[in-house]
């Protein structure tokens, strides 16, 4: 922890980041006038949480660093909104943040065109489809088909204290969904795949996470939720950010895909993740908080 306490100035992280070639709206396509501005995106159980306990001390460096230089901390998780607004306020953040696995965007104020604000000065913007209709479509599926499989709306708030180790309290949070549903598969690899290819046709795909399998709508997606992100900072800066993003398991892919510098975060999990070879892509040694630690360290330290 001891190199943390000299820093790279903020200029320098960006010349760090600057020569980038994969996806239309990186860095090569601007002016060296342009290359101002970072975004960071972040996962949150398995990387800048850890996994069993919750905790982020070993991550507290980086984060004030990111503070102290105004750089965007956006969280892009498949938590809830409820879930996440405590964490948003106990680190200090007043950036955007994506729940549900990209199913949803939250803008505070200052990101907001014509979106009107709520009572709390914020705007909620679905992406996917809503948790009724994807609740009524696996009871069909369920129904029709037999799968055995539990979601979260099948769940009492005690099952999913159980099936996630939060407390009660949080995991009453963990419940408030508004446009994804996570499972508990208890069905063969081929029921699996069948179960996919006939949510594909409801119009909703399935990914799969540190714990369980999500559902949610076929036009959402942490990768889509960085991209429509990214769309609006230009539409409000008039330029185009570089982005970093971090993340520890097969439903960050799309994320890590999508960004300009990414950092897979060492897992809890034993799932081989595939990431496209064109991704300029940093893979951890530590877990957890420590392993995005590491992973910032590498591209920005």
């Amino acid at each position: 922890m001891a190199r943390y306490g000299v820093f790279k100035s903020k200029e320098a992280i960006l010349m760090l980041l600057s020569p980038i070639t994969a996806i239309p709206y990186r860095a090569d396509a601007m002016t060296s006038s342009q290359q101002k501005a970072l975004l960071v995106f972040t996962d949150l159980d398995g990387s800048l949480l850890d996994h069993a306990t919750y905790d982020y001390t070993p991550a507290m460096a980086w984060l004030e660093r990111l503070r102290e230089d105004s750089i965007p901390l956006i969280i892009n998780t498949s938590k809830t909104a409820a879930e996440v607004v405590v964490l948003h306020q106990a680190l200090g953040l007043d950036s955007p943040f994506i729940t549900e696995n990209g199913a949803s965007i939250h803008l505070p104020a200052s990101w907001c065109l014509d979106e009107t604000p709520d009572e709390r000065g914020w705007a909620d913007i679905v992406l996917g489809e809503s948790y009724r209709r994807i609740r009524s479509v696996l009871e069909a599926v369920r129904a029709t088909e037999g799968f055995k499989f539990r979601g979260f709306g099948d769940f009492s708030i005690e099952e999913v204290a159980d099936h996630t180790g939060l407390d009660a309290s949080d995991a009453e949070l963990a419940h408030l969904r508004e446009a994804s549903e996570p499972l508990v598969w208890e069905d063969t690899d081929e029921a699996l795949e069948r179960f996919r290819l006939l949510l594909i046709g409801a119009g909703l795909t399935t990914t799969r996470g540190g714990r369980f399998y999500h559902v949610l709508g076929d036009n959402s997606g942490k990768g889509r939720a960085i991209a429509w992100l990214v769309d609006r900072y230009h539409l409000l800066k008039g330029q185009r950010p570089l982005t970093l993003g971090l993340g520890d398991g097969p439903n960050d892919v799309p994320m890590l895909e999508s960004v300009d510098r990414a950092v897979l975060i060492r897992g809890e999990h034993d799932v081989s993740i595939s990431i496209a070879e064109t991704v300029q892509l940093y893979t951890t040694t530590q877990k957890g908080p420590a392993g995005w630690s590491e992973g910032l360290d590498h591209w920005l330290g």
